[in-house]
């Protein structure tokens, strides 16, 4: 099993002294660092696929059917999702499953810092996390069909001005990364060194 977000499929081995991580897929690395970074041997990662940020309304369903599968085999299960647009029904479901998730809106907002990012209300701004830099073409490029329709792209971002780059990390090739995709999207370019904000404070307890 690769590192690769997309490749965290697999059922995890259940263990009753273990915690069950049940995260979206594009906070993988982020919490394989932090995993390591803290010694946090006792966690137990499970990642959904990445592209579920591309249909919401399913995020739901696929956060219940796993922890309906794993309760009663971990000594507990946290959802590391935020609400990642689903309209509250996630947060819904967790209290309902009586499992905790992480808090804020979006990984945007929680890598930020859920107060910092309420605070500075950048509705102007279209933002890239690490694992947005790294897959620009594959979640933002291509499936809003700019590959083949570039002359689409003011329709879809002539509202934004600025393309903000919360880093997780220092790599300069994501920081390239981002840069070029504030160029193809004709939008200023910001660079915030966020480390891992609330995520790090959620999994800690």
């Amino acid at each position: 099993m690769t590192r690769d977000s997309e490749q965290f499929f697999d059922t995890p081995k259940a263990s009753p002294d273990r915690v069950l991580i049940l995260a979206c897929g594009a906070l993988a690395r982020e919490i394989i660092a932090l995993k390591e970074l803290n010694g946090w041997s006792h966690f137990v990662l499970q990642c959904l696929p990445a592209n579920l940020h591309l249909y919401p309304d399913k995020i739901p369903d696929a956060v219940e059917k796993v922890v309906l599968a794993s309760k009663g085999k971990f000594a507990k299960i946290f959802v590391a999702y935020a609400d990642c647009g689903t309209g509250g029904i996630l947060q819904k479901r967790c209290d309902d499953l009586e499992v905790e998730m992480i808090a804020g809106p979006h990984c945007y907002s929680f890598f930020e810092g859920n107060a910092a990012f309420e605070q500075r209300a950048e509705i102007t701004s279209f933002f890239l996390t690490d694992f947005l830099a790294r897959q620009f073409d594959s979640f933002v490029w291509k499936p809003m069909g700019l590959d083949r329709h570039p002359e689409l792209r003011d329709l879809y971002f002539g509202n934004y001005k600025k393309l903000v780059y919360l880093a997780q990390t220092n790599d300069p090739d994501l920081d390239q990364r981002a840069e070029q995709a504030a160029l193809q999207l004709d939008l200023a370019y910001e660079r915030r060194f966020t480390g891992y904000g609330d995520l790090e404070s959620a999994l800690a307890p």
